[in-house]
């Protein structure tokens, strides 16, 4: 059986820990370095009790350098680190000759310009922006292009759910691009291991709240390929809700409708009818949340308002699995020449 050995950088958050449980379970995957300075020289099971007895558990943290990753005799790394940390690494890890997968911000964005609008600094390694292939499988002729990259920008969480019931649509003409409209909810894991008082269990437990309005910086990347898929700028209204749940996004979508009800259905069977990881609820279904937690699934459903004219879309995905892990495993897989769904369906 072909194994691909593989480093998780930042495998302490809750991202990281995802990772490492897909990739543990996975079954051409050898974790051979995770990197954390806090846990730096303790072993998985000891920081993961979770993770106990699993073959591969005994491995210790390490610190974070690109030298003793390529010394452990990974071939790939993710990196679940914040955005402006990321690209150090990945411009190292490259320059030894190894393949990136980021989960963080840094290589998403096409322009430079609107790196610095949204995240608030100049791009730390603008020369390698042209190469990155923004990771959505699903998106049209991605999956080839993952497949012989060797820098992987994983999307967000909120955008693979808005992007993926969208671009079919935006693509095929049926909604007005001028008039899309999105509210998603989130559990507090989207906001990551924070010691910001507003995700702590009191502040957030039976609470429910908007944040980040109106420019959420996941808005960038949204904008970005909903662009490309509408051929014209796009410019959408978006705003996130943090809900008192662990993990899991609901988000409900409406734009102008341009074409026909029947045309809806069509344009989204056509694009993702033979897609593993998309499950289509089809007309007058809604998404819930407690299908798709610890999947790496993305349910869409679907209706059409008649009296405003307006198509609604509905989503749900696991922001740490489609949103997150389970996304940067599925173009692992791409990468190793592997079946997308390899250490997925049974997760």
């Amino acid at each position: 059986m072909q194994m691909i050995k593989t480093a998780v950088v930042g495998a302490s958050g809750y991202t990281g820990m995802e990772l490492l449980r897909l990739l543990l379970m996975h079954p051409n995957a050898e974790l051979t370095c995770v990197t954390s300075r806090q846990y730096a020289g303790q072993p998985l099971s000891s920081v993961f009790p979770r993770f106990a007895q699993m073959a591969g558990s005994e491995l210790a943290f390490s610190q974070p350098d690109a030298e003793t990753i390529k010394a452990s005799g990974a071939e790939i790394a993710f990196l679940a680190l914040p955005h402006g940390v990321a690209a150090a690494y990945a411009t190292s890890w490259l320059g030894l000759g190894g393949k990136v997968i980021d989960l963080s911000a840094d290589f998403r964005l096409n322009d430079p310009a609107v790196y610095k609008e949204f995240y608030g600094a100049e791009h730390p390694a603008q020369e390698l922006l042209k190469e990155a292939v923004y990771a959505m499988p699903e998106l049209a002729n991605r999956s080839e292009a993952i497949a012989n990259a060797r820098l992987i920008a994983s999307p967000g969480c909120y955008p693979t759910s808005i992007i993926l019931p969208l671009v079919p649509l935006l693509e095929k003409g049926l909604i007005d691009p001028q008039s899309i409209v999105t509210c998603s909810m989130s559990g507090v894991s989207g906001a990551g291991k924070s010691s910001n008082i507003l995700f702590s269990f009191c502040e957030a437990n039976e609470s429910v709240r908007a944040y980040s309005a109106p420019k959420h910086r996941h808005l960038s990347e949204i904008e970005q390929e909903l662009s490309i898929a509408a051929n014209e700028t796009v410019a959408m209204s978006f705003t996130p809700h943090l809900v008192p749940t662990h993990n899991g996004i609901c988000t409900t979508t409406s734009a102008k409708l341009i074409g026909t009800k029947q045309s809806i259905g069509e344009a989204l069977e056509a694009a993702y009818a033979d897609k593993p990881f998309v499950r289509l609820l089809g007309e007058g279904s809604t998404a819930d949340t407690k299908n798709v937690t610890r999947t790496n699934f993305i349910d869409i459903g679907w209706a059409v308002d008649e009296r405003t004219g307006r198509v609604l879309l509905f989503s749900a995905e696991d922001n740490l699995g489609k949103g997150a892990a389970g996304q940067a495993v599925q173009s692992f897989n791409l990468v190793a020449g592997l079946l997308p769904q390899a250490g997925l369906q049974n997760i």
